[in-house]
């Protein structure tokens, strides 16, 4: 069912009282969706959204199902019954063999124990594999080797036939929560409290032979893991709970923090902590701007967009734009050592340090000015995909999908189909 709201949406029901969190009047200049499309389909809380290509995307939940969408007219283009628990993970899988055409397919893995793959052009189901031990709760596509991986209790590796290449032998009860590709045919595992770095090496006598070697493993964290992010080739950082206020430095209270989302550009690292975001410039290697209050609950997804603006949605149903601005130079603020762990992976670059001292010397600090807030979900937001003109899309706990509009474009786009129907009946 598709239904167009007009505006700013409606308010959401049975939220905690609102905090001293920043608010926006209701004018916001700055903020271009106006106009908003609700997608309705599920019947749980939607978990996971991951874009197919230019102008569709899926989504998944609780409810076993996964729905494609198209994005720019909010249509429901195929559901997917092949699961009979929660989706768990889920991942675009594209074919582009020489001897065939480019064909977009989806991974899925779910609580029953399984993982299907999804033609996105039929809503066929092309394959399943069901001879998990465990549930998998991270896929990874690494597309340089042609090979996927599943990680749960163990780490294995499959082909695009969905033949087991090789896999570990039991990590833990718990398993992988994360996985993130790095150089050189590596992989960094989140385990636990333990970040664990796996080496993939092919049979060099095109035997399809396949190992994992573990390379290292890396125990700094003093809980378990929560997100994970490649910057480049010679880092990653990792982020997890945090139980410490003075390191931390959130505010005064004693409630716990956690690092809920990771993300980044050339330039920074960007940061959900607890109820805030905070920008960590790289080359600085300081925090160069925060906003430790940007919703009332935890941020549990945060995205740059090219226009140095920040998006953030949270448990508390909002999404918010933010617009990271320079403001007078001023004492820089030190990181805070219990906020991530920075990892380099390959050779340190001396220069690039002496580099970064220097530049802390004389430091433009930033702040993060809020310049939109989305209301129109009314539980706690999971994620949201950016289509650019097309868009933003979200889901949520309310077992709802919203699709955002730029009202302006849309209402150009509106006069301009009625002109060109007015100028052929005048024909």
């Amino acid at each position: 069912m598709l239904r167009w709201l007009i505006g700013g949406g409606r308010e959401p029901q049975g939220l905690a009282e609102k905090s001293s969190v920043q608010t926006i009047g209701e004018e916001q200049i700055q903020n271009p969706y106006t106009e908003l499309l609700v997608l309705k389909g599920h019947q749980d809380i939607v978990r996971f959204l991951v874009q197919i290509d230019d102008c569709r995307f899926a989504s998944a939940g609780d409810d076993g199902i996964i729905f494609l969408w198209n994005a720019q007219t909010g249509e429901k283009l195929f559901e997917l019954h092949g699961h009979t628990q929660k989706i768990t993970a889920i991942a675009p899988f594209s074919s582009s063999d020489a001897s065939e055409e480019k064909s977009n397919l989806i991974l899925t893995a779910s609580a029953d124990k399984t993982v299907i793959v999804w033609d996105c052009t039929t809503g066929r189901q092309v394959q399943k594999v069901s001879c998990f031990h465990s549930t998998v709760k991270c896929l990874t596509v690494l597309q340089r080797l042609d090979v996927w991986l599943s990680g749960g209790s163990d780490l294995c590796v499959w082909n695009r036939k969905l033949d087991l290449l090789c896999k570990t032998s039991h990590l833990t009860d718990a398993g992988i929560s994360t996985l993130v590709e790095l150089p050189k045919n590596c992989v960094a595992a989140a385990v636990g409290k333990e970040l664990i770095i796996f080496r993939l090496i092919a049979s060099s006598d095109k035997s399809e032979g396949w190992n994992i070697l573990e390379v290292k493993r890396l125990v700094d964290h003093h809980d378990n893991i929560l997100s994970l992010v490649s910057v480049n080739d010679l880092t990653f950082v990792t982020g997890s709970h945090v139980d410490s206020q003075t390191e931390i430095k959130l505010s005064q209270s004693p409630n716990e923090t956690s690092v809920q989302h990771l993300t980044c550009d050339e330039e920074c690292v960007f940061a959900a902590v607890g109820k805030g975001i905070y920008v960590y410039n790289l080359q600085m290697k300081r925090v160069i701007a925060c906003q430790r209050t940007a919703h009332d609950s935890s941020v549990l997804h945060i995205e740059k967009l090219p226009n140095r603006q920040l998006i953030s949605c949270s448990e508390d149903g909002s999404v918010r734009i933010w617009e990271l601005r320079e403001k007078q130079q001023m004492p820089a603020e030190p990181v805070p050592t219990g906020f991530f762990n920075m990892w380099g992976f390959g050779r340190a670059n001396k220069q690039a340090n002496q580099a970064a001292k220097k530049t802390q010397e004389n430091t433009t600090m930033h702040f993060l000015e809020l310049v939109g807030d989305l209301i129109g979900h009314s539980s706690a937001v999971q994620m949201f995909l950016y289509f650019g003109e097309l868009g933003l899309v979200t889901c949520s706990a309310d077992h709802l999908i919203i699709l955002w509009k730029d009202g302006e474009r849309e209402s150009r786009l509106r006069s301009l189909t009625l002109f060109q129907k007015l100028a052929q009946n005048a024909q």
